[in-house]
């Protein structure tokens, strides 16, 4: 009802129905949370359902919609009113599409969703992202998931002829498959290989700081707080039934994900732009998420989904405040923007905290992820700890020269007559940090299917 309802709204009404619709559609997706079943899996029906692991991303997905149509307010507002329209139905229909692939229990469904989100985003991206550069990343965008995920649908319809189904109600309690040949190490591969691009796994990362640094504010906020998300969810629900490959197979994608966590947080070191700089932290963040995932613990598992979910909150707080500048000074250039705690103090304390929350501070659920997957790596191997421990380093140092760089200082001559921050940006602001801070109070809503 979204979409008839942003087309047929006056255009005075458009923006503050479009926000209030959708949380309440937000707020009511918390009754999902509610798990009194015996097996896991909760308002079940023959195509949809959902679960301990699946239930934090929808209502991540429910809960960013309206702070993505509250961040576009402000830069859509020049626009043509029938663009304004298409803008926030495009949103709509990402976040549908990310519903019906967290929901799906049919792995070809799943599939279908997963690749559709790709047209909404893509058209995000390029139709109103900031530069002329915006085609170049679509096309890296579009082409790298594409290729990734092609092998994933070959894989899937293999599995479909060896087991006969692909419900993941009945494939959990199938016999572990007997792989041995080199065929099957290839269909191993496969089935990981569009999600690890998705993440993005280090090393097949290239299309994600281009799309974040063309995409306009809600596109970076979704592609970072639920499109990287889908990656973990998709590695988490097919490692079920790879398993007897999985410990020998795993060597390279845990070695390029914990090499990945060090080298992107040492690339972040280096940034001149400020959008550019908090994507590569993305991809520092989810090698962590690969890392934990591929180590096949429950606390690894557990860990993982408390990251994601911590990081995609944090993640998109960052977007929004890195808007906030753009919006204001034009540019995303870390080095023309300084001291701006001079004229923004309010601005320059969200700043503080998000940038705390990046670097995992304790108590937020972020070090809690990070803490519970640092443990299941060390069982597995005592030599991981010292490029996790590095990369802990590294973030809590690029997280603190993001922060200095851009809010402490002298104020540069060039910066005059600046708007003051709105009510509009200080509520996105609660909103995002408000939730983070009430998860450290529960964390078992998030921590998938350990608790």
């Amino acid at each position: 009802m979204l979409v008839p309802a942003t087309w047929f709204a006056p255009a005075k009404w458009l923006w503050p129905f479009a926000v209030t619709n959708s949380l309440l559609i937000a707020l009511t997706s918390f009754a999902w949370f509610k798990n009194s079943s015996e097996t896991g899996w909760t308002t079940l029906n023959s195509y949809m359902a959902t679960d301990p692991l699946s239930t934090p991303l929808i209502v991540l997905t429910c809960w960013l919609l309206p702070l993505t149509i509250l961040a576009s307010q402000h830069h859509m507002a020049t626009e043509p009113l029938g663009r304004q329209r298409t803008y926030i139905t495009l949103l709509t229909s990402l976040q549908l599409f990310l519903i019906l692939t967290f929901g799906a229990t049919e792995l070809i469904m799943f599939y279908l969703m997963f690749e559709a989100t790709l047209l909404p985003t893509l058209m995000i991206i390029t139709r109103w992202g900031n530069q002329a550069e915006r085609l170049n990343a679509g096309m890296y965008f579009l082409f790298y998931t594409l290729a990734s995920s092609l092998p994933l649908l070959v894989a899937l319809l293999a599995l479909q002829s060896s087991s006969g189904t692909l419900s993941l109600l009945t494939l959990q309690y199938m016999s572990p498959l007997t792989l041995t040949t080199h065929a099957n190490k290839l269909w191993w591969v496969s089935c990981l290989l569009a999600f690890l691009v998705k993440m993005p796994l280090y090393g097949v990362h290239l299309w994600l700081p281009k799309a974040h640094v063309e995409a306009p504010i809600a596109g970076s906020m979704i592609l970072a707080a639920v499109l990287l998300k889908l990656g973990g969810y998709g590695l988490m629900r097919m490692m079920l039934f790879l398993e007897p490959l999985t410990k020998e197979m795993l060597y390279p994608f845990i070695v390029f994900a914990l090499w990945g966590i060090v080298m992107a947080g040492s690339i972040c070191l280096r940034q001149t732009d400020l959008k550019s700089l908090i994507a590569y932290s993305s991809v520092s963040h989810m090698g962590l998420v690969v890392a934990g995932i591929l180590v096949q613990t429950p606390w690894g598992f557990t860990g993982a989904l408390i990251l994601m979910i911590a990081h995609g909150l944090t993640a998109s707080a960052l977007f929004c405040l890195a808007n906030t500048n753009y919006e204001r000074i034009h540019s995303r250039s870390i080095i023309l923007a300084r001291g701006l705690q001079m004229i923004l103090p309010l601005m320059a304390t969200w700043w503080f905290f998000t940038s705390l929350a990046n670097l995992a501070l304790p108590p937020l659920p972020n070090l809690m992820g990070e803490l519970m997957i640092i443990t299941s790596l060390i069982g597995w191997s005592p030599w991981t700890l010292a490029l996790t421990g590095t990369g802990m380093l590294v973030t809590a140092s690029y997280s603190l020269y993001m922060f200095i760089t851009t809010q402490r200082g002298p104020l540069p001559s060039h910066l005059i007559a600046l708007d003051p921050s709105h009510t509009r940006e200080h509520l996105i602001m609660v909103l995002h940090l408000l939730p983070l801070v009430l998860l450290i109070l529960s964390p078992q809503l998030i921590s998938g299917w350990t608790n």
